[in-house]
């Protein structure tokens, strides 16, 4: 959240063009109002225009602290509430994840966890001791406004990594859940604002369509995926996940949002550039 996505941190770029050309975008400086801004076209294309042979990207300093906490919830709207309230006070927190209670029960038992079976919140910090331990502080205060328990901070390089280590198999363990199955991860990403509407609305959707999808969220942006494990030899299983698929897309469209916060467009989203972006726009682009 803190320091922005990877398009606000790349500075220029080396691209051989379709013709075999080789162009050179962006320079070192922190500001530029000369021709177009190439480097940020060829990073939103995504490969289309021309392949990236170097890419130069912006470098912060280590921190002199860094936190991480953990805050469980009693709902999961609960939760989505105190991202908001938290990213909208002005609090610059470095990350901030959801995993609700099926991904951490899947993590549980992927890795021989005991995290209670709710949904959570994990939060990084990053500045000074102080400005870390006042950050900390804010972040819990507002998580309990909304039903938030157990606010567990910590600054300790061994308790960090074992904090984010049920996040980083959040994926794997929810494939896990049944053997044999492939991972079909969902992407949309929508304002701050409308996350709570947004994934109580598909939370409630997914249960009703009887699919076991637990949720993976980079809520601090608004981006969020539910993980299913799909038998693909079962054509109606599979009909079903497309459909749930397509209808959180134009609910994220809808909310103001993207069907694709980072996996991209391919071919399974392409019917949803013109709604997102509308004809003229998709006529430039072509």
């Amino acid at each position: 959240v803190r320091y922005g996505t990877m398009r606000e941190n790349v500075m220029g770029l080396t691209v051989v063009m379709a013709d075999g050309s080789v162009v050179k975008t962006g320079s070192r400086a922190r500001k530029n109002s000369t021709g177009y801004d190439l480097t940020r076209l060829l990073v939103g294309a995504e490969g289309t225009l021309g392949v990236i042979t170097e890419v130069s990207v912006k470098l912060y300093g280590q921190p002199e602290a860094t936190s991480s906490a953990v805050c469980e919830f009693d709902s999961l709207e609960g939760a989505t509430q105190a991202t908001m309230a938290i990213i909208q006070c002005g609090i610059p927190v470095a990350r901030i994840e959801l995993l609700d209670a099926p991904a951490v029960d899947a993590v549980n038992k992927y890795s021989a966890l005991s995290l209670n079976v709710t949904p959570t919140l994990f939060f990084e910090f990053h500045g000074s001791t102080a400005s870390v331990k006042e950050q900390a502080t804010s972040a819990g205060e507002i998580a309990a406004d909304y039903g938030g328990q157990s606010f567990q901070w910590t600054t300790s390089p061994e308790e960090r990594a074992k904090l984010w280590g049920a996040r980083h198999v959040a994926y794997y363990a929810a494939i896990a859940l049944r053997p044999g199955c492939v991972g079909m991860p969902t992407d949309a990403c929508v304002p701050i604002s409308r996350l709570a509407d947004v994934i109580s609305e598909s939370d409630a959707d997914l249960k009703a369509s009887g699919l076991v999808g637990p949720l993976v969220g980079h809520v601090g942006d608004g981006n969020f995926h539910y993980c299913i494990p799909m038998d693909a030899s079962n054509p109606e299983e599979v009909a079903a996940i497309k459909a749930f698929g397509e209808r959180l897309a134009r609910r994220a469209i809808a909310a103001g949002g993207t069907c694709s916060g980072e996996h991209g467009v391919g071919y399974g989203k392409l019917k949803f550039l013109e709604e997102e972006h509308g004809a003229p726009a998709v006529a430039v682009m072509r």
